[in-house]
């Protein structure tokens, strides 16, 4: 799965560096954002947006959040870095790679079980637990959906019993998602806003863990200092930001920037 996704990237950026000709007849300049698989879909329809009034390409890499940075670090090339979650910003800030940064909406961990709930989940990470459900967990080392879980379950003192009792590890939200609707399991811990694609809507439902349990977590847009088009950079960065995106924000099921969104 990482040799795929790390062939993808090492494709885009590679489109991004050898543009230079295309660049000279179209005046187009194309822009690369690392984006964590749980924020595709609404920072894709705000790239289009962006797109159009701005003249611009942006190519979208796709994955895990640790996976997204160490392609951005290793590439030099890139414009942003959208991360599951807060901790990727501060584990690797002192590497020099981030500038500026804009808090665009918070994401919050779930259950989510099949449509209808017929094992009768309660909302309770230790429910991950019952002999009587398969659970799958995301991985801690590739993707945030693995790190988030694991900080809850271990602040709870059963990560270790449940990574155990897991039928398998997936690297991101939406391979959790994909097995869930497989039927492959009963129960996961996921990003919130993935139980609002609507293609996952259809077959599967959210319960909501309490916040106490399960913090909301920023999702911060943040500036690469690889950049070569700062201000296009920074209008991007208020279009998601600003009204626009966070409605955009919103119809995908997240938290907007001030903490409202559907409930």
């Amino acid at each position: 799965m990482r040799t795929t996704f790390l062939r993808l990237v090492a494709v885009l950026t590679t489109t991004v560096l050898c543009s230079g000709a295309a660049l000279a007849q179209t005046a187009k300049p194309e822009m690369l954002l690392y984006c964590g698989i749980t924020m595709v879909r609404p920072m894709t329809e705000i790239a289009q947006l962006f797109e159009k009034r701005e003249n611009v390409k942006i190519a979208i890499a796709q994955g895990g959040s640790e996976d997204l940075y160490q392609s951005a670090k290793k590439s030099g090339v890139g414009d942003w870095y959208l991360p599951g979650e807060p901790s990727y910003r501060d584990k690797h800030l002192a590497e020099g790679l981030f500038v500026e940064q804009a808090t665009i909406g918070f994401n919050q961990m779930t259950l989510v079980v099949l449509k209808g709930n017929p094992k009768k989940v309660k909302p309770d990470p230790h429910e991950m637990l019952r002999k009587d459900l398969v659970a799958i967990v995301g991985n801690a080392e590739s993707g945030s959906v693995g790190q988030e879980a694991k900080n809850i379950l271990d602040r709870m003192g059963i990560y270790p019993q449940v990574i155990r009792a897991a039928a398998f590890l997936a690297p991101d939200s939406r391979s959790l998602m994909n097995a869930m609707k497989k039927g492959e399991a009963d129960v996961t811990m996921s990003w919130r806003a993935t139980g609002f694609f609507a293609d996952n809507a259809a077959k599967l439902d959210v319960i909501d863990l309490d916040p106490k349990i399960a913090k909301p977590q920023a999702l911060l847009l943040i500036q690469l200092k690889s950049t070569k088009s700062p201000e296009l950079e920074k209008r991007f960065m208020a279009l998601a930001a600003g009204e626009e995106g966070q409605a955009i924000f919103r119809k995908h099921g997240f938290l907007d920037s001030k903490g409202a969104g559907s409930k």
